[in-house]
């Protein structure tokens, strides 16, 4: 990597920094203004970004992507008019800044405030879906963060084009478009340049496949928000109902296959798949699914092939599915245990005390009672945008969003108290 290419990437990471002075001044309400605008202006200059994201589809089908990777790639007039939308629901949102979490008194009369404030610059290093770019920008914003966006070369054209939208739309407003850096540079030396920034940067969060968080985690000096894949489990218990769990489980796993929220790994109850096997490969080849099974599923399933120790840790993302069959509960959170990414997990059954024994047992960001696990989602769950699933137990954990990018600053209030 050049030298011109390290000073250039460290002079964005200081103009963030300064950015994130100037946000941290801002008002709610002005915030609020900067992030409708945003949101506006990517609906009107939909058909420029549909443009470039057409040029990274083209470099993608000549590349044989994955079509788990082509459909995160893919931009549609509905999923702009999506992220946008995000944009609107971020700005609806508390202002997570500013916030008294605790506040006491000494016996020498020194008052006390905990208070919610931005990380700073944040460092955001993704892969192909150009959503990011947009949910991690607002997600930033709102909390008065400033954001250094590193892009999978993937998503180059789209990312680029969406970024520049946000800066004419930005200049408009309170905000610096400063605040919002992108790193277009494709030299993977560049990324491992943003690993050791701690100077200018105060928390990366990678957001991609295994390969990357892995790289991350490992290589950086800056703090990490992990994020993780999903190997994602549903267990279908002795007492489910077949009308319950037929449904969720397809909708976990064929609504959108490439999304790290989509189920990958079937557990079946083998009293449970005794008697509705039938209905359940019916399905399975109705919807086009893959099979990798157990004996159990290999011999009643003649398209099934049997599993590998692969098959039970893959993230398929795509229309592939691993299928296990058990004696009990116990057992299907021992493979939990075992292969689980910590992601999400469902269990579906009529039995309140499974479901309970279940949920508590179960080590997971998100864990699903009777539902899909496809709801593991910032703005399913009300949070507007997300930056992130995190499953890792310090700071943050699940879907990131408002809260997750604050830490707190001690306030001290006196009369002139000194400590003897």
């Amino acid at each position: 990597m050049s030298i011109a290419t390290t000073n250039l990437i460290e002079q964005q990471a200081i103009e963030a920094k300064k950015a994130a002075k100037i946000l941290n001044l801002l008002s709610t309400e002005e915030k609020n203004e900067a992030i409708l605008h945003v949101a506006s202006m990517l609906k009107k200059n939909a058909n420029l970004i549909l443009k470039a994201n057409k040029l990274d589809l083209i470099k993608g089908e000549k590349a044989n992507f994955t079509s788990a990777l082509i459909d995160r790639l893919t931009l549609t007039h509905e999923r702009i008019n999506d992220f946008a939308d995000g944009l609107c629901q971020v700005a609806e949102l508390e202002d997570p800044t500013g916030i008294v979490k605790s506040s006491w008194t000494l016996e020498n009369g020194l008052k006390v405030d905990t208070v919610t404030v931005p990380l700073g610059v944040i460092g955001m290093i993704y892969e192909a879906r150009p959503n990011v770019t947009v949910d991690a920008t607002g997600l930033a914003l709102k909390s008065g963060n400033a954001v250094i966006l590193k892009g999978g070369s993937s998503a180059l054209e789209s990312n680029k084009m969406i970024v520049q939208i946000m800066h004419n739309a930005l200049e408009e407003t309170r905000i610096p478009k400063e605040a919002v850096q992108f790193i277009s540079s494709t030299n993977r030396e560049v990324t491992k340049q943003l690993f050791t920034m701690k100077e200018h940067i105060d928390v990366l969060i990678p957001r991609g496949g295994a390969s990357l968080i892995s790289a991350v985690v490992n290589n950086a000096t800056v703090p990490v928000l992990e994020t993780g894949v999903g190997n994602c489990h549903i267990y279908i218990d002795a007492n489910a109902d077949i009308n319950k769990a037929l449904p969720i489980f397809i909708n976990a796993k064929t609504d959108r296959p490439a999304v790290c929220n989509a189920a990958e790994t079937l557990i079946v109850h083998e009293e449970w798949f005794n008697v509705h096997h039938k209905q359940l490969f019916e399905m399975l080849k109705e919807q086009g699914i893959d099979v990798f099974g157990d004996e159990a599923v290999v011999n009643s399933f003649p398209m099934a092939s049997l599993a590998t120790e692969k098959d039970w840790a893959e993230e398929y993302l795509g229309l592939g599915i691993a299928i296990k069959t058990v004696k009990s509960v116990d057992e299907a959170i021992d493979h939990i245990d075992q292969y689980g990414t910590k992601h999400s997990e469902a269990v579906i059954t009529d039995n309140a005390e499974t479901a309970k024994y279940f949920m508590s047992q179960v080590d997971a960001a998100a864990i699903y009672h009777n539902a899909s696990t496809r709801f593991t989602d910032g703005g399913a769950l009300g949070f507007g945008a997300e930056i992130g699933i995190s499953t890792q137990k310090l700071h943050a954990r699940g879907p990131m969003g408002l809260p997750a990018l604050t830490t707190v600053k001690y306030l001290m209030s006196g009369t002139g108290q000194i400590r003897e």
